[in-house]
């Protein structure tokens, strides 16, 4: 975002739209950059809005929309700073299916912080001894999203590492436990004891574990007993009888969101509205956040999932905004929170046409296909866009959007160069380079 400040851009925004403002106004312009509701002036030069224009005209020639209320069903917002370049329904809360992830993330950034963990805690009632654990092997989750077969096969090791080879007892599940994006924590439970036994594993477990470092090892820990949940959430320390064997830390904030909006996870958007407090308390933080009527953001949920979910594509550039601007006290940009053109070419971003260095979160239901995001432009820096259509063509939908992007870019020219505030910090990831064990912390005798 500085960059648009050094450039000079930010001056040459005010001085079409007859502003005067002092150098010492600078930061209230870039509080201004999350606040959509605050833009200065309307675009002196039309070329967003006919470009937006004939995207329309475009939906109309296509079929895509064939009568007056479709059309009003096609909301459009974009917007280079404070100069609001093009808005058709731009303020109307529309179905957005997974841009609510963008609410979630924006809630959750902000509550909990990028570097924030979850812990699951691992502990037992019995005594070890030549290898044998005589008694229940207890987990208890702390909301952790992102608990796959990875983190299950390290944390079997860390028990082999402790002498843990047979339990006689059960697998004890407590708290808020899922695996593999299974929030069912009978099923979760099962997951987990496959894991940490690698006689009992399926194909699917058995290729996870080839994808991980190379000489990782293969668990052993059997146990007896039944998968069994705890009849109540009791915590660790409100059970004095119960050994504390290890605690599992779960990847850092802002890579799990990252990697919910790279494949637009569902569960673990879920699980983070409910770490904050549920989809009323994101819904709040969101329009707080993004200064932006409370009417335009309307959530039933974290992830998306049904038409009730409605945010206005003013509302979605605006929280967007507000993530740059809490992950650039961060140190971080927004592409270390969303897929990037060019740095990510996986999950929603796969077989996208976009332009280079677009920073983006798609939104897909049956009927409803929406993409919002930023991207750099020589002659106007970031320009914020957000599209939402309704429709039963969703795949000719996409391709629709890709192309009006294209021509904006095409009209604004390419940018020079990648803007720093566009450029993620770490190269893209995947789950078998996470180290899931090296964030098991072993604490049994200590």
């Amino acid at each position: 975002m500085l960059e648009l400040f050094s450039s000079g851009l930010i001056s040459i925004w005010l001085e079409m739209a007859g502003v005067q403002v002092k150098p010492t106004d600078v930061l209230d312009i870039l509080a201004w950059q999350s606040s959509p509701g605050l833009v200065l002036a309307p675009d002196p030069n039309p070329s967003g809005s006919a470009i937006v224009q004939q995207y329309l005209k475009g939906l109309q020639t296509l079929k895509l929309v064939t009568t007056p209320e479709q059309t009003q069903n096609q909301g459009i917002w974009l917007q280079s700073g404070p100069i609001l370049m093009a808005n058709h329904q731009g303020t109307t809360p529309l179905p957005a299916a997974s841009l609510t992830k963008i609410a979630t993330s924006l809630a959750a950034l902000t509550t909990l912080g990028p570097n924030h963990q979850f812990h699951t805690l691992v502990s037992t009632t019995g005594t070890l001894k030549n290898g044998v654990l005589q008694g229940d092997l207890i987990i208890t989750g702390g909301g952790d999203p992102l608990f796959v077969w990875e983190e299950a096969i390290a944390l079997g090791n860390s028990l082999n590492q402790m002498g843990i080879k047979h339990v006689t007892g059960n697998l004890i599940i407590n708290g808020n436990f899922a695996m593999n994006f299974q929030r069912n924590p009978q099923i979760a439970g099962q997951m987990l004891r496959q894991a940490i036994n690698s006689a009992t594993w399926s194909r699917a477990v058995s290729f996870q574990h080839s994808q991980m470092a190379k000489g990782t090892p293969k668990p052993q820990v059997t146990i007896a007993g039944q998968v069994k949940l705890e009849a109540q959430n009791v915590a660790f320390f409100q059970n004095p009888q119960q050994t504390l064997l290890l605690r599992h830390h779960s990847l850092p904030l802002r890579q799990i969101i990252k990697e919910m909006n790279v494949f637009s996870n569902n569960e673990m958007a879920e699980m983070l509205a409910e770490a904050v407090g549920g989809a009323q308390v994101v819904q709040s933080k969101a329009a707080k956040l993004a200064r932006v009527p409370q009417s335009e953001i309307q959530l039933i949920n974290g992830s998306g999932l049904g038409q009730e979910n409605r945010i206005s594509p003013r509302a979605a550039c605006a929280m967007l905004m507000a993530i740059q601007r809490e992950a650039f006290a961060h140190q971080l940009t927004i592409a270390d929170l969303f897929p990037t053109a060019g740095f990510d070419n996986r999950g929603t971003m796969h077989s996208r046409q976009l332009p280079a260095a677009t920073v983006m979160k798609t939104g897909t239901l049956r009927d409803v296909s929406a993409l919002a995001g930023v991207v750099p432009t020589r002659d106007r820096g970031l320009v914020w866009f957000a599209i939402i259509n309704r429709g039963y063509t969703v795949p000719a939908f996409r391709t629709g959007q890709d192309q009006l992007l294209q021509t904006i870019v095409k009209q604004l020219q390419v940018a020079p160069a990648i803007p720093a505030s566009l450029t993620p910090h770490t190269a893209t990831s995947t789950l078998p380079q996470f180290g899931a064990a090296n964030r098991n912390e072993l604490v049994y005798g200590g």
